[in-house]
């Protein structure tokens, strides 16, 4: 396959990605919602946010690998078969752990305690939820930590788009094989049993074409290193903890609200944070293609061409992410409540604190790329760290007195905190390297923020006139932009214009 070629597939696989996630998030919960309680779904998510954190540590091992494997490159496979095997043996003692920990839950009745004991009372749902939860970490050990490394491996040979399309194909059949079992009247441990039985029916030709593509490379297997494979799970747990405590803000927020505010509180919260995880994906597929510029134009020291990249990622912001957040406030109401069968009722306030901390974080994705390109390690796991303790903390704090809106304000002070510590050090990086921080673009940023945030406000405590709180907060928005457009570089203006063509809505309301 050419270039050319592997660009293409590999672009139309990362939006196949998002795409599928996206409709995944939408779809199901209403299908979920129809045959389950509110109880039994939460209970579900709770088990999937729970082998997600427990799964950090792999993850970040294969990241570690992934990383070394783009060093050795495809010249060097003696060495790479070396490190490749050494870490498939460690990743297998990690994911054995991994199930060691479930039964030890298990035993010692840990797992009722964090699905929340006050409201799961029922001991068939625990006692299903305990073996769904061991079926997970027996299938990541099957399924997913040997050909999370393979696929890794096999990047440096251009099969990076080929296994994003195996990931997309088995995201989508073990996202679909539950739901269907559940509309015909499965139970939480048949839905678990199908989920693990189709991840493995899944990962058994996927094996069958790595092996084969093993070969094709000449890849061949090698004695694992005991030295070696320890040498790079030590060097690896920065990453996992770095992933650990990121994880913490978001399927961690949902361990800590399970206890706190029971698997119906649990289920309110993510379902009302659906719309918020939805923006992310549609922020993060404008935003990423531009994060290799902006690096670039960084290790050049050119700051009219790094200004140029700042510029267009807050254009999104202020264009397009702020407004949309006001418009959705106003009319999500009647459609949730038809997403969601009726069953979990909506919170104006908690959605309202939800797509607030989307647009902060969208605020502070410049200042994050800056530390993240550069690794400024020392500085992401602070504010990891920084970040972790303001979520959970602030859900231990104020979830007893507010309920799960609560988990909101928590999220959002995290997201408020992360953004201004990211700032600081982007700022401190960029004055060392002699570049500047462009404060004028970043308070037009955030000026459109506050607006947003006035808007989502009056719309929460003034529902009767909300039309005329749209019609205001736009104005005010465009007023912001146009003030926006102006400020900003010729380079970042010819940016801005080629993603607003994408929006067929925006591209009559180009500033002129």
């Amino acid at each position: 396959m050419s270039t050319t070629s592997r660009l293409i597939s590999g672009s139309a696989a990362s939006w196949a990605q998002i795409c599928v996630t996206m409709i995944s998030q939408i779809v199901l919960v209403p299908l979920y919602l129809s045959h389950w309680s509110v109880i039994t779904y939460g209970v579900w998510l709770a088990i999937q946010a729970l082998v997600s954190i427990m799964s950090t540590v792999d993850f970040g091992h294969q990241e570690f690998l992934g990383y070394e494997f783009l060093r050795i490159g495809r010249n060097e496979k003696p060495e790479l078969s070396r490190y490749i095997w050494s870490g498939i043996s460690v990743g297998l003692i990690i994911s054995l752990v991994q199930i060691i920990f479930i039964l030890l839950f298990l035993a010692f009745g840990v797992l009722p305690t964090l699905l929340g004991k006050s409201e799961v009372t029922d001991t068939t749902l625990l006692r299903e939820a305990g073996l769904v939860l061991l079926l997970q970490g027996v299938t990541w050990l099957v399924s997913t930590s040997i050909t999370g490394l393979l696929f890794r491996a096999l990047a440096p040979f251009g099969y990076y788009p080929r296994m994003i399309w195996w990931g997309i194909l088995g995201y989508t059949i073990s996202s679909l094989a539950p739901v269907t079992v559940v509309v015909l009247g499965a139970s939480l441990l048949t839905a678990g049993v199908v989920s693990a039985s189709a991840s493995v029916m899944v990962s058994i030709p996927v094996y069958i074409d790595l092996f084969r593509l093993l070969r094709k490379e000449e890849i061949h297997f090698s004695r694992p290193s005991v030295r070696l494979g320890y040498q790079n799970f030590i060097r690896s747990l920065a990453i996992s903890g770095k992933g650990l405590l990121e994880n913490a803000r978001q399927q961690g927020a949902r361990l800590v609200l399970s206890p706190l505010a029971g698997a119906t509180g649990l289920t309110a919260f993510s379902t009302m944070r659906t719309g918020a995880n939805v923006s992310l994906q549609g922020l993060n597929t404008i935003i990423n293609p531009l994060m290799p510029e902006l690096m670039r134009f960084l290790h050049q020291r050119d700051q009219a061409r790094s200004e140029a990249a700042f510029g267009t990622v807050w254009f999104v912001l202020v264009a397009v992410i702020a407004p949309a957040m006001v418009v959705l406030q106003a009319i999500i109401q009647p459609l949730y409540l038809m997403w969601t069968r009726g069953q979990i009722p909506f919170d104006p306030l908690l959605f309202a604190t939800l797509s607030l901390s989307v647009l902060v974080y969208a605020a502070a994705q410049p200042a994050i790329a800056v530390v993240k390109g550069n690794n400024l390690l020392k500085a992401q796991l602070g504010l990891s760290a920084l970040a972790a303790i303001v979520v959970v903390g602030g859900i231990f704090v104020f979830v007893p007195m507010m309920g799960i809106l609560g988990g909101g304000i928590a999220l959002l002070l995290a997201e408020v905190t992360a953004m201004i510590g990211y700032k600081v050090a982007a700022k401190k990086w960029l004055i060392a390297n002699g570049l500047l921080w462009p404060r004028h673009h970043f308070l037009i940023a955030l000026t459109s923020v506050g607006i947003a945030t006035v808007g989502l406000g009056a719309l929460v405590w003034i529902p009767e006139g909300k039309w005329f709180i749209v019609i205001g907060s736009l104005t005010l928005l465009y007023i912001n932009l146009w003030r926006y457009w102006h400020a900003l570089p010729k380079l970042a203006t010819q940016h801005a214009l080629r993603i607003m063509s994408a929006f067929p809505g925006l591209s009559s309301l180009r500033p002129q």
